[in-house]
């Protein structure tokens, strides 16, 4: 799990849900899977996923039978006091 802010997202601004099935599953390489939130405003993000019939760490060359992965992703904007609407503001001059 990767957190940000709280980890915990109330109302998430934006979420993503997804899953897998697979039947057999081999891996050639390890792999070293990342999300990064990006950009300069403050959130409370999370990144979670659930697996069936693989463990947290795989191995190259194990066949993985009747697996199963969901993944979350979740993140909301921190809204400060000066943008009680959510609205964020810009000036050109």
């Amino acid at each position: 799990m990767k957190k940000e802010g709280t980890g915990k997202p109330r109302n998430p601004d934006i979420a993503i849900d997804a899953g897998v099935e697979m039947r057999e599953l081999r891996f050639e390489k390890v792999p070293d899977p990342k999300v990064n939130f990006r950009g300069n405003t403050m959130r409370n993000s999370v990144w979670t996923s659930r697996r069936t019939n693989l463990p947290d760490e795989v191995q190259e060359g194990v066949v993985y039978r009747e697996a199963e992965i969901k993944l979350r992703i979740a993140t909301e904007v921190v809204r400060g006091p000066s943008d009680s609407e959510g609205i964020v503001r810009s000036t050109k001059g």
